[in-house]
């Protein structure tokens, strides 16, 4: 006769799981300076691993030699990017007395309204609206040196990237043979699908990504062009790089874009490129997302959003950019473990349930 397997209630189960939870949660903020690098040189190597596999075998190149020059080619694009972006903001930077004194015209016509709006006593608005502007102008350089201050720490974070990449790369085999003797014999064709999957999706997702990128930089900069704006690539550069960022980066492309358009030029233009940004997002997200980002990784908006939110609590910018991946990979281990399938479909959502009910249809 065999024992009676005893389940525990159900609010033991959901006590041992949030206590597992804040415990994954305090692990990860602690880890930060490690598990930030390390996760952001997992997905360059998932990226680059068919390029050091072609160098491996076209060209027979040792693995070490391999996963160098891979990752050599990612600095050069990424240089590119910043040397392109730097070589437009060094413009701006010596139109700065140009910019302060738009500024303060700008805020003496603001002045003017108000008091013919409201009826303000101009004297006092004109104080503390000096005062504030002499500050803000005051702390560009302020600003400026902090930025550079923080160079340093990004380029060290950088290269530990590039570091972890590298080792990412060389070893991927002796990392794959320590997850299949991990799980056991018996586990292995799922582990196989797994991995075949993530690195599948990751590395479609963040190509699309790139293109995506690309894309809307190239609309960005042909719509400020039309405009007639004085720094119309830059903006269109920021507005696609800030595009990355899901439903927030939005926001601070618009902020720029009109921040600097009005400062160097009418306040006619400034709504235009306000304007134009946001007819681009309207573009991008119901059509350019879901055609080239949205068919690789199926998450529904609700997680999305809350995982970008916890992403930014708990490990800042990058949290947000590592956020749709980390929940990509967890949506494709749900999804293949049948007692944690109902946490797949959570993830996935309406999608989930379309692709399940023309399964039904087709079978019927």
């Amino acid at each position: 006769m065999t024992p009676k397997k005893t389940i525990a209630p159900f609010y033991e189960r959901l006590s041992l799981v949030l206590i597992g939870i804040l415990s994954l949660g305090f692990l990860i903020v602690q880890g930060k300076e490690v598990l930030d690098p390390l996760i952001f040189g997992f997905l360059f190597a998932i990226l680059l691993l068919p390029v050091s596999g072609f160098l491996e075998q076209k060209l027979r190149l040792p693995r070490s030699m391999s996963s160098l020059l891979s990752i050599l080619l990612l600095v050069a694009f990424i240089s590119g990017v910043l040397y392109l972006v730097g070589s437009q903001i060094s413009k701006l930077t010596q139109d700065w007395p140009m910019l302060q004194k738009q500024i303060s015209q700008s805020v003496n016509d603001l002045q003017g309204w108000v008091q013919y709006a409201f009826h303000l006593d101009l004297a006092k608005q004109k104080d503390y609206v000096d005062n504030t502007a002499k500050k803000l102008i005051s702390s560009g350089s302020g600003v400026i040196g902090t930025t550079f201050g923080a160079v340093s720490s990004l380029m060290l974070f950088y290269v530990f990237i590039m570091i972890f990449t590298f080792f990412i790369l060389f070893y991927r085999k002796l990392l794959f043979g320590f997850i299949l003797q991990a799980f056991g014999k018996d586990n292995e064709p799922i582990v196989h699908d797994i991995i075949e999957n993530i690195q599948a999706i990751l590395r479609q997702y963040i190509l699309g990504l790139l293109f995506e990128m690309v894309i809307v930089a190239c609309i960005a900069c042909t719509a400020f062009w039309m405009i007639g704006i004085k720094y119309a690539v830059l903006l269109g550069i920021l507005v696609g790089l800030f595009n990355i960022i899901p439903y927030l980066g939005i926001f601070t492309a618009l902020f720029l874009s009109v921040l600097i358009t009005f400062a160097t030029g009418p306040v006619g233009n400034a709504v235009w490129v306000g304007a134009s940004v946001l007819a681009i997002h309207i573009l991008d997200a119901n059509l350019l997302l879901p055609t080239v980002v949205g068919s690789k990784v199926r998450l529904n908006a609700l997680i999305t959003f809350l995982g970008i939110i916890l992403g930014e609590m708990i490990w800042g910018l990058s949290g947000m950019f590592l956020s749709i991946p980390t929940i990509a990979i967890f949506k494709i281990i749900f999804d293949r473990i049948e007692s944690l399938k109902s946490w797949g479909y959570l993830l996935g959502g309406d999608y989930e349930y379309k692709k399940s009910a023309q399964k039904k249809m087709k079978t019927e």
